[in-house]
Protein backbone atom coordinates (compact mmCIF):
# COMPACT_ATOMS: atom_id res chain seq x y z
CA UNK A 1 0.00 0.00 0.00
CA UNK A 2 1.53 3.17 -1.36
CA UNK A 3 0.48 6.86 -0.38
CA UNK A 4 1.08 7.60 -4.47
CA UNK A 5 4.81 6.64 -3.85
CA UNK A 6 6.80 3.33 -2.83
CA UNK A 7 8.25 0.11 -3.54
CA UNK A 8 7.69 -3.57 -3.21
CA UNK A 9 10.31 -6.73 -2.62
CA UNK A 10 10.46 -8.78 -5.24
CA UNK A 11 10.35 -12.72 -3.77
CA UNK A 12 10.94 -16.87 -4.64
CA UNK A 13 10.44 -19.48 -2.97
CA UNK A 14 10.90 -22.89 -3.71
CA UNK A 15 11.58 -26.55 -1.75
CA UNK A 16 8.61 -27.59 0.22
CA UNK A 17 6.02 -25.08 -1.13
CA UNK A 18 5.56 -25.23 -4.79
CA UNK A 19 3.90 -22.45 -6.84
CA UNK A 20 1.71 -23.26 -9.70
CA UNK A 21 3.87 -24.52 -12.80
CA UNK A 22 1.63 -22.96 -15.38
CA UNK A 23 1.32 -19.47 -15.10
CA UNK A 24 -2.28 -19.84 -16.19
CA UNK A 25 -3.37 -21.93 -12.94
CA UNK A 26 -5.32 -19.11 -11.06
CA UNK A 27 -7.96 -19.71 -8.30
CA UNK A 28 -11.47 -17.42 -8.78
CA UNK A 29 -10.44 -15.49 -5.92
CA UNK A 30 -6.86 -14.21 -6.85
CA UNK A 31 -7.85 -14.22 -10.81
CA UNK A 32 -10.64 -12.18 -10.46
CA UNK A 33 -8.87 -10.01 -7.98
CA UNK A 34 -5.79 -9.58 -11.10
CA UNK A 35 -8.50 -8.83 -13.46
CA UNK A 36 -9.86 -6.05 -11.43
CA UNK A 37 -6.79 -4.52 -9.90
CA UNK A 38 -5.97 -4.09 -13.81
CA UNK A 39 -9.18 -2.99 -14.95
CA UNK A 40 -8.74 0.10 -12.49
CA UNK A 41 -5.38 0.91 -12.99
CA UNK A 42 -6.44 1.35 -16.62
CA UNK A 43 -9.24 3.49 -15.22
CA UNK A 44 -6.93 5.37 -13.47
CA UNK A 45 -4.78 5.82 -16.55
CA UNK A 46 -7.44 7.00 -18.18
CA UNK A 47 -9.24 9.11 -15.40
CA UNK A 48 -5.67 10.90 -15.19
CA UNK A 49 -6.13 12.12 -18.76
CA UNK A 50 -9.85 12.15 -19.29
CA UNK A 51 -11.73 15.74 -19.79
CA UNK A 52 -14.44 14.21 -18.16
CA UNK A 53 -15.33 15.52 -14.64
CA UNK A 54 -17.01 12.38 -13.65
CA UNK A 55 -13.68 9.73 -14.60
CA UNK A 56 -11.42 12.06 -12.86
CA UNK A 57 -13.75 12.15 -9.28
CA UNK A 58 -14.41 8.78 -9.46
CA UNK A 59 -10.29 8.01 -9.67
CA UNK A 60 -8.73 11.06 -7.68
CA UNK A 61 -11.38 11.47 -5.28
CA UNK A 62 -13.90 8.66 -4.45
CA UNK A 63 -11.86 5.80 -4.46
CA UNK A 64 -8.54 6.18 -3.11
CA UNK A 65 -8.40 6.15 0.86
CA UNK A 66 -8.58 9.62 2.14
CA UNK A 67 -8.27 10.86 6.06
CA UNK A 68 -11.53 10.89 8.23
CA UNK A 69 -12.44 14.72 7.86
CA UNK A 70 -10.74 15.66 4.40
CA UNK A 71 -12.58 13.70 1.54
CA UNK A 72 -13.34 10.69 3.52
CA UNK A 73 -16.15 8.63 2.38
CA UNK A 74 -17.15 4.97 3.80
CA UNK A 75 -16.59 2.83 0.77
CA UNK A 76 -13.16 4.31 0.16
CA UNK A 77 -12.01 1.93 3.27
CA UNK A 78 -12.20 -1.23 -0.22
CA UNK A 79 -11.66 0.70 -3.34
CA UNK A 80 -8.37 2.19 -2.46
CA UNK A 81 -7.31 -1.83 -2.82
CA UNK A 82 -7.71 -1.49 -6.22
CA UNK A 83 -6.24 1.45 -6.76
CA UNK A 84 -2.37 1.88 -7.21
CA UNK A 85 0.36 4.26 -7.43
CA UNK A 86 2.32 3.09 -10.66
CA UNK A 87 3.02 0.26 -12.95
CA UNK A 88 5.57 -1.32 -10.26
CA UNK A 89 3.64 -1.01 -7.39
CA UNK A 90 0.61 -2.81 -9.12
CA UNK A 91 3.08 -5.39 -10.21
CA UNK A 92 4.56 -6.21 -7.36
CA UNK A 93 1.41 -6.78 -5.28
CA UNK A 94 -0.43 -8.37 -7.78
CA UNK A 95 2.88 -11.19 -8.32
CA UNK A 96 2.66 -10.71 -4.29
CA UNK A 97 -0.81 -11.97 -4.01
CA UNK A 98 -0.44 -14.59 -6.85
CA UNK A 99 2.70 -16.47 -5.39
CA UNK A 100 1.67 -16.20 -1.59
CA UNK A 101 -1.98 -16.64 -1.96
CA UNK A 102 -2.54 -19.47 -4.62
CA UNK A 103 -1.35 -22.15 -2.11
CA UNK A 104 -3.60 -20.44 0.57
CA UNK A 105 -7.14 -20.41 -1.67
CA UNK A 106 -6.51 -24.02 -2.13
CA UNK A 107 -6.31 -25.29 0.95
CA UNK A 108 -8.83 -22.89 2.71
CA UNK A 109 -11.25 -22.63 -0.36
CA UNK A 110 -12.20 -19.39 -2.23
CA UNK A 111 -14.99 -18.31 0.03
CA UNK A 112 -12.41 -18.20 3.24
CA UNK A 113 -9.67 -16.95 1.29
CA UNK A 114 -11.73 -14.16 -0.09
CA UNK A 115 -13.21 -13.31 3.62
CA UNK A 116 -9.26 -13.22 4.23
CA UNK A 117 -8.34 -11.07 1.90
CA UNK A 118 -10.75 -8.59 2.54
CA UNK A 119 -10.52 -8.17 6.07
CA UNK A 120 -7.43 -7.37 5.90
CA UNK A 121 -8.16 -4.62 3.13
CA UNK A 122 -10.36 -2.74 5.55
CA UNK A 123 -8.11 -3.65 8.76
CA UNK A 124 -5.41 -2.51 7.37
CA UNK A 125 -7.42 0.71 6.09
CA UNK A 126 -9.34 1.24 9.65
CA UNK A 127 -5.43 1.37 10.89
CA UNK A 128 -4.60 3.89 8.13
CA UNK A 129 -7.19 6.34 8.98
CA UNK A 130 -6.20 6.21 12.64
CA UNK A 131 -2.91 6.86 12.18
CA UNK A 132 -3.71 10.08 9.88
CA UNK A 133 -6.93 11.08 11.63
CA UNK A 134 -6.37 14.72 11.43
CA UNK A 135 -3.48 14.69 9.21
CA UNK A 136 -3.30 16.00 5.61
CA UNK A 137 -5.26 15.18 2.66
CA UNK A 138 -2.72 12.85 1.24
CA UNK A 139 -4.68 9.56 -0.46
CA UNK A 140 -3.67 6.25 0.38
CA UNK A 141 -3.89 3.00 -2.62
CA UNK A 142 -2.88 -0.07 -2.70
CA UNK A 143 -3.39 -3.50 -2.34
CA UNK A 144 -0.33 -4.09 -0.01
CA UNK A 145 -2.62 -4.72 3.45
CA UNK A 146 -4.38 -7.37 1.70
CA UNK A 147 -1.16 -9.24 0.79
CA UNK A 148 0.81 -8.18 4.09
CA UNK A 149 -2.40 -10.11 5.23
CA UNK A 150 -1.57 -13.05 2.78
CA UNK A 151 2.23 -13.15 3.70
CA UNK A 152 1.35 -13.33 7.58
CA UNK A 153 -1.20 -16.32 6.58
CA UNK A 154 1.44 -17.72 4.63
CA UNK A 155 4.53 -17.43 7.24
CA UNK A 156 2.07 -18.88 9.47
CA UNK A 157 1.09 -21.71 7.50
CA UNK A 158 4.08 -22.32 5.94
CA UNK A 159 6.67 -21.35 8.79
CA UNK A 160 9.82 -23.68 7.98
CA UNK A 161 9.48 -22.73 3.95
CA UNK A 162 12.81 -21.25 2.60
CA UNK A 163 12.07 -18.00 1.06
CA UNK A 164 14.79 -16.34 -1.28
CA UNK A 165 15.14 -12.81 -2.20
CA UNK A 166 16.71 -11.59 -4.86
CA UNK A 167 19.24 -9.64 -3.83
CA UNK A 168 20.36 -11.94 -1.03
CA UNK A 169 19.88 -15.68 -1.88
CA UNK A 170 20.00 -17.14 1.53
CA UNK A 171 17.12 -19.13 2.64
CA UNK A 172 14.83 -17.56 5.49
CA UNK A 173 12.60 -19.63 6.64
CA UNK A 174 8.84 -17.82 6.13
CA UNK A 175 8.24 -16.91 10.15
CA UNK A 176 11.53 -15.26 10.48
CA UNK A 177 11.19 -13.53 7.15
CA UNK A 178 7.35 -12.37 8.57
CA UNK A 179 8.43 -11.44 11.91
CA UNK A 180 11.28 -9.54 9.97
CA UNK A 181 9.35 -7.81 7.76
CA UNK A 182 6.49 -7.02 10.45
CA UNK A 183 9.23 -5.19 12.81
CA UNK A 184 10.91 -3.24 9.70
CA UNK A 185 7.60 -1.75 8.83
CA UNK A 186 6.92 -1.24 12.59
CA UNK A 187 10.41 0.73 12.91
CA UNK A 188 9.93 2.32 9.43
CA UNK A 189 6.47 3.85 10.56
CA UNK A 190 7.55 5.23 14.21
CA UNK A 191 10.52 6.39 12.94
CA UNK A 192 8.92 8.45 9.80
CA UNK A 193 11.34 6.87 7.35
CA UNK A 194 10.44 5.76 3.66
CA UNK A 195 8.18 8.66 3.49
CA UNK A 196 4.83 8.09 1.06
CA UNK A 197 4.57 4.26 2.11
CA UNK A 198 1.66 3.65 4.86
CA UNK A 199 3.32 1.09 6.98
CA UNK A 200 1.26 1.35 9.63
CA UNK A 201 -1.67 0.25 7.02
CA UNK A 202 0.80 -2.74 6.42
CA UNK A 203 0.72 -3.67 9.93
CA UNK A 204 -2.62 -3.24 10.15
CA UNK A 205 -3.77 -5.49 7.38
CA UNK A 206 -0.90 -8.44 9.38
CA UNK A 207 -2.59 -7.71 12.88
CA UNK A 208 -6.08 -7.86 11.55
CA UNK A 209 -5.19 -11.22 9.54
CA UNK A 210 -3.40 -12.21 12.98
CA UNK A 211 -6.40 -12.37 15.09
CA UNK A 212 -8.80 -13.28 12.56
CA UNK A 213 -6.49 -17.14 11.63
CA UNK A 214 -6.23 -17.19 15.92
CA UNK A 215 -10.40 -17.55 15.63
CA UNK A 216 -10.36 -19.53 13.17
CA UNK A 217 -7.76 -22.04 14.71
CA UNK A 218 -10.04 -21.81 17.90
CA UNK A 219 -7.37 -19.86 19.89
CA UNK A 220 -9.58 -17.24 20.92
CA UNK A 221 -12.21 -17.27 23.44
CA UNK A 222 -14.96 -17.01 21.13
CA UNK A 223 -14.68 -20.21 19.19
CA UNK A 224 -15.66 -20.69 15.54
CA UNK A 225 -17.99 -23.37 14.18
CA UNK A 226 -15.36 -25.01 11.97
CA UNK A 227 -11.74 -24.89 12.22
CA UNK A 228 -9.62 -24.12 9.45
CA UNK A 229 -6.73 -26.55 10.91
Amino acid sequence: MWQISGTQTFLMTQNSYRPPEQFGLFPPVIKHLLIVNVLAFLLQLVGSTSPSPALSALTNLWLPLYPIGNGFMPWQVITYAFLHGGIGHLFFNMFALWMFGVQLEMIWGSRRFGIYYFVCVIGAALAQLATTYGGPPIPTVGASGGVFGILLAFGMTFPNQPIYLIFFPVPIKAKWFVLGYGALELFSGVTGTSQGIAHFAHLGGMVVGFILLLYWRGQLPIKPEHRIY
